[in-house]
């Protein structure tokens, strides 16, 4: 069985190297491109995807007491998969024993396969990202990349940091303690990974793979047995992921049930039930902070880690480009219809104004020119649809209409032209003042931003600094061209254990977040208590235990 972990011992020794440096690596290529994934891929992945469609979804061995499934494409299409369901106590039940083989499992072989099947996700990276499309809305290109190569790289970043810390401790040693005339004292020492248990992976609907992959095979490889319970309006993703994995498991010959599905639809209330049985040892958790609480304070275990919701903010001051920073901002915006939870919320501007080289833009010049390049990036609506995606839930769609009328209207939010059959949602840019943090204050999934008028960029670095602290954030971004101020902000973001982009124009967007060098979250404001991934995300996950014994001389 070692053999899959020196098949794939290459990309685990440049992925241990990278995480050292930081620097720019991707082992799975982000661009859908003949040239890395073959001349049929893209035909053969939607030709796949399409044979899955109203039809029962094959597991085979899986536990199954019925099927349910439910999923709605945003684009328009009823999905009309079935998934096997099982109780909860017939899925941790079979979780728990096969953990009793898994938890045995060496390290090197529990590593190949966890390698071995992201080699297998990603040559089906066309056949998940037409799953994410269809059950997360978003685009095609970002449900390639994200959910396929990006979220790979996410998985093995998790692997390189769960290898690190667990191949630091060694299996045995010859402990000598020098006791002079009496002797030496010599123990003989082992000592053994001990994982967890059985962990519970309740996943997201708009990233149901990039938020799920670094939890789940960091659980996978520590020796975790791993219950993945996908949103119920996005179950194709995770379901895919399970089969693959339980076909390499099986193949290796180890229980498939290492790796579980929790399928559900809308209101069968599995992942508190889950979370509430005393066998599951840890949680991971993407979604809402009110479902977060609730887990902190009443799962079962005390090892819950989560990624919830915050208010990511921008204070502008000054710039040298206004153009390209309307359009890096506009495009932030409007990339997945604001549904990232990197996405900016409030813009923070001073009443007075910005400089741009020396001169100074009105505050309503500024939120004018970020409209208009909204507006820009729009004004096809066939190309448009490519950076918007659609609205994941109708719930989105409620809340624009809720907050319409919050502010001074700068710019509506609006379906676009000719995409009827597909819920679509244009930014509503809206202008507050900085007392109306009532309206501000909180998160508004979805295309919804704010221009609040602040007294300068001091009060603005204040404002979006302590929203961080008290409601959370994951993201936060500045444009200023004068360095005390940087350094005053820098300081202020990183005290409130926000990660802060700077005067960013071109292609890249305070949104991104790239593997193996950005660290995703940093676990120090309420937005989430962990981050993907560092060495805290994955040492909690296995404990060690020793035997020794007096060994003769």
């Amino acid at each position: 069985m070692s053999s899959l972990f020196e098949k794939h011992g290459s990309t685990l020794e440049t992925a241990l190297e990278v995480i050292r440096h930081r620097g720019f690596w991707s082992a799975y290529p982000e661009m859908p491109s003949t040239r890395f994934y073959g001349e049929h891929a893209k035909e053969e992945g939607q030709q796949a995807y399409d044979a899955l469609l109203n039809r029962d979804f094959s597991l085979p061995g899986h536990p199954e007491q019925g099927r349910a499934g439910n999923e709605q494409s945003p684009y328009g299409v009823a999905l009309g998969i079935r998934y096997p369901v099982a109780s909860v106590e017939t899925l941790v039940k079979q979780s728990r024993e096969a953990g009793n083989v898994w938890t045995d499992t060496p390290l090197d072989v529990r590593m190949g396969i966890c390698l071995e099947i992201l080699a297998r996700l990603n040559s089906m990276s066309f056949e998940i990202a037409n799953a994410v499309m269809h059950t997360s809305g978003q685009a095609f290109p970002m449900a390639f990349q994200a959910g396929g190569p990006n979220a790979q790289d996410r998985a093995l970043e998790a692997l390189a940091y769960a290898w690190a810390e667990m191949s630091q401790i060694p299996s045995q040693t010859d402990w000598l303690k020098p006791q002079g005339k009496a002797g030496d004292l010599v123990l003989e020492k082992h000592w053994r990974i001990i994982p967890r248990g059985v962990s519970l992976l309740i996943g997201c609907q708009t990233f149901p793979t990039w938020n799920s992959y670094s939890a789940f095979f960091a659980n996978l490889v520590t020796g975790n047995t791993v219950i993945a319970k996908p949103h119920p309006s996005s179950i194709l993703p995770m379901a895919l992921t399970v089969r693959v994995a339980r076909e390499v498991l099986s193949e290796q010959g180890l229980p498939a049930d290492v790796v579980l599905l929790a399928a559900e639809e809308d209101g069968m209330g599995m992942a508190k039930q889950l979370a509430l049985h005393p066998d599951v040892a840890l949680i991971d958790y993407t979604g809402s902070s009110a479902f977060g609480q609730w887990l902190r304070t009443q799962a079962a275990t005390p090892l819950v880690y989560t990624e919830e919701a915050g208010v990511n903010s921008i204070v502008l001051g000054s710039t040298d480009n206004f153009d390209a920073m309307c359009q890096n901002i506009a495009f932030s915006l409007t990339l997945y219809s604001g549904q990232m939870c990197t996405t900016p919320q409030n813009l923070f501007v001073p009443r007075d104004g910005i400089l741009v080289n020396g001169e100074r833009k009105t505050f309503d010049e500024v939120t004018a020119g970020i409209a208009s390049a909204v507006d820009a990036l729009l004004v096809d609506p066939a190309r448009a649809v490519m950076v918007t995606g659609a609205i994941a839930n109708q719930a989105t769609l409620e809340r624009v209409a809720t907050m319409r009328g919050a502010g001074r209207l700068i710019r509506d939010s609006a379906a676009l032209p000719g995409m009827e059959q597909v819920r679509t949602a244009t930014p509503l840019i809206q202008a507050l003042d900085a007392s109306d943090e009532n309206v501000y204050g909180t998160e508004c999934f979805g295309p919804v931003s704010f221009v609040i008028a602040v007294d300068d960029v001091e009060e603005g670095i204040r404002r979006a600094t302590q929203l961080a602290r008290t409601k959370g954030a994951i993201t936060g971004a500045i444009y200023e061209t004068d360095e005390k101020r940087l350094a005053q902000a820098v300081d202020a973001f990183a005290r409130a254990g926000v990660n802060l982009s700077v005067n960013l124009v071109g292609g890249i967007f305070v949104n991104q977040s790239a593997a193996f060098s950005d660290f995703h979250g940093t676990g120090a404001n309420p937005a989430g208590n962990c981050c993907y991934a560092d060495s805290a995300f994955v040492a909690n996950r296995f404990r060690v235990a020793m035997w020794r014994r007096l060994k003769n001389n």
